[in-house]
Formats: C-alpha cells, structure tokens, sequence
C-alpha cells in the first residue's frame, strides 16, 4: 500500500487533446494483464525529453534519443509512443535494437507513419530479449481502443512492481487561455534518477516551440523526477517524456514570454506529483520522507548531502524500526562528499524537534521527542549548514523487510 497515496480517479484524469491512447494484454510476462501501450499524437505535437545517464541504457532509450534528433532535423514530428512492460530489453546488445526497431516499424506501418517517428519505451526484466513478437500482436488490440479518455488504463499499462497506478491532471489558466494537463507515471524500485526504473510522460495541449519544450522538460525533471530516491539504483531505461500538443490556444515560442514561466510552474507541480507518488509506492515503503539540506554553499552539494540521507541504508532502515537512531544521519552526512563542511556550526532537525546544535547533540532534545517524529508516516529532516543561501530537497522513503523479499522474488 503506498504512503498516503490515494488511487487516481479515472473519471478525474482529463483527457488532453492531441492524444489518443490504448492498450493489449500481449502476454509478456504475465497473462491477463496490461502490458502493451500506445499513445497516439497529433501532427502538431512536439515532444522532449530526458533519459537515463546510466551507460548499459536500454535499446529502447538508444532508439527514442535517435528518433527524437531525427524529427527535429527531418520536421517529420513524433506520431506515437510505445511502451511495454514486463521486459527492459536492456543489456541485450545488437539483439535489442533489432527487436526494438522491429516493434517501431510494426507499429508505423499501422499508422501509415515512418518508423522514426515512433519512440519505444521498456520496462521490466534486465537482460532478458525482448518478445517482439508478442509486442507486435497486441498493437492491432492498443490502436483499436485508442481515444483520448484512457489515462488510467495508460497509468496501469506501465506498470511492474507498483502497488497501483500513478497519474493525475491539472487545468490552469495562462495569458487568458485554459491549458489542461495529464501525467502517469511507473517506478517502486531502482530509484534514483539521474533520470529509476522510472517511466513518466505528461501531456499538454499547449502549442510550445520544441527550444523551449526542451529546456522545459529539463526544469521539470530536474525539480522533480532527479528529486527522488528509493534504493540509490539508477535504472537503465529511465525516460521522461513531455508532449506539448498544440490542440490548444496557448503559444509560447521563447522562454521569455510571461506565460513560459507559468507554463514552467504548473508543469514542474505535476512532475513533482509524480515523481513523489513514485516514492510512496516504493517498494516495502511505510514511511515517506523529504530530505531538506539548507544554507549551502552551492545547490550541488546540498544535493550531495541530501541523496546521501536518503540512500543510506542505516538511515532508511532506522525510519522503518521508528527508531530514533539519529546519529546514522549525521555520519551520513559526514561522508557526502564535502570535504570543507564545518560540521561545528550544523543543525539537524527531525520535523519540529531540534536535534543537532552546531555539531552536536542539542542539550535540550529529548529522546521521546525524536520517537515521537518517528511514528509518523511523513517525515521532514532538515539540515542546516550555514555555509550560504543555497538549498536542495530530495524525497525519499524507509527500507523495509519487504523491500528484499519484493527483490528476491521479483523474477518468479
């Protein structure tokens, strides 16, 4: 069950214009389950996006780079998307890429589009060889169903070991005009972008110049999805994909229009969203908990200290037990990485319990105070270093026994 995490109301999640989407039950793991998705674009869409850093990346995230430069060099634009769970169809060398490819052309000639103009997206089983052919037998089933309401079968199509569906939606009002917004997302385990294995795509029927959708899409993600940790495993088929339809009346072709950075806001709100329901549905997860690192000397090392919290198997496991073993953050915090930290003049704060005072134990903190905190589902700690202005959040959740067992089986 994830972390005061409601399920998303399928009557709630709007449709976008510009996009259409259906599934199959293809069978690629497991029957009578979703497991095929393809969402359908308008010719007036533009996509960017972000993709893992991890360099054993999956033939699928190979292939949706290349696409991606292509349709901005050809002008032929992005047709479809499609995605599959249940194998990642990574470390699978040449092999990979031709079954990757093979999916795309099947999916193009239904559509009557290019293969280039196609962007595949896997997630699943490591090191396994991708069912093409299964794939390519549930595409008749996805394009038969596609419309435009279908963003919690979409939510549900991408899932692996996800206790439920992650999506949501948002309409605001920028420059005068409605621009309505979807996102799913997938990921419980081997979390920790540098872009897990995490999938996400937000849709938005705004008309954006693909420039500035770029730069877009790296604001959000880096606010949000490069925001999380679950397990310090950076996933090889991480992808966060971002559609600006163009079905709407909004316009934005330059990042300094007043609008861009509403548009910015309410997009990197979604992402956030997301990616955090990613995190309360981490694998085994019972508690969630932002990691705040303030008064640095620079963003990067905030975030240096903050992922270095969050990662900490001590630390995560100590959350789980609701034990206030608090001297495991400090060490954590010694060995981030920042080797001028002055540690006598750091706070550390348990929500509101003051823990820490320049370097030490605070005098006045009460271990029932700390065992209070502990108890808690939602967990704020915060770390002040007086060293600057400069600040960084990461979010993250405990380990529990669950975690391994969820591990050890998830092959079975």
């Amino acid at each position: 069950m994830a972390v005061n995490s409601p399920l998303p109301i399928a009557s709630e999640l709007k449709p976008v214009a510009g996009v259409e989407i259906g599934f199959a039950e293809a069978g690629i793991k497991k029957p009578n389950r979703k497991d095929v998705l393809v969402m359908k674009l308008a010719p007036t869409a533009t996509v960017a996006g972000v993709f893992t850093l991890n360099r054993f990346c999956a033939a699928p995230v190979q292939i949706a780079k290349t696409h991606l430069a292509a349709a901005q060099s050809s002008g032929k634009p992005i047709a479809a998307l499609l995605v599959n769970t249940g194998n990642a169809n990574a470390g699978t060398g040449e092999l990979g890429l031709s079954l990757a490819h093979e999916t795309c052309a099947a999916l193009a000639a239904q559509l009557g589009v290019d293969a280039a103009q196609i962007l595949p997206f896997s997630t699943g089983v490591i090191l396994e060889p991708l069912p093409a052919a299964k794939v390519i037998a549930g595409l008749p089933q996805a394009i038969a169903g596609l419309k435009a309401d279908n963003w919690y079968n979409a939510a549900e199509a991408i899932m692996t070991t996800d206790t439920q569906p992650k999506a949501g939606s948002r309409t605001v009002t920028i420059g005068g005009h409605s621009v309505t917004m979807t996102g799913i997302s997938k990921g419980a385990g081997m979390i920790k972008p540098n872009m897990a294995t995490m999938l996400g795509y937000l849709a938005l029927d705004a008309k954006v110049a693909q420039p500035v959708l770029d730069q877009l899409v790296k604001h959000a993600a880096n606010h949000s999805f490069n925001c999380i940790t679950i397990d310090g495993d950076t996933s090889t088929n991480d992808s966060f994909m971002l559609i600006a339809t163009g079905a709407g009346a909004l316009e934005i072709t330059s990042v300094d229009q007043p609008e861009y950075a509403q548009l910015r806001d309410a997009v990197t709100e979604l992402s956030l969203f997301l990616a955090q329901a990613i995190v309360r549905d981490g694998e085994g997860a019972t508690k969630f908990m932002s990691i705040i690192v303030e008064e640095g000397a620079n963003v990067e090392e905030c975030r240096k200290i903050a992922y270095s919290i969050g990662h900490s198997p001590l630390v995560k496991t100590a959350f789980f037990a609701s034990d206030p073993n608090l001297g495991r953050i400090l060490a954590a915090i010694g060995y981030a990485g920042v080797d001028d930290l002055d540690v006598s003049r750091l706070n550390l704060y348990l929500d509101d319990v003051w823990v820490a005072k320049n370097g030490g134990r605070n005098p006045d903190y009460k271990e029932e105070d700390g065992q209070r905190v502990m108890q808690k589902s939602e967990i704020v700690v915060r770390v002040k270093l007086a060293r600057g202005a400069a600040s960084a959040t990461v979010y993250t959740c405990d380990l529990s026994h669950d975690y391994v067992s969820i591990n050890a089986d998830y092959r079975s």
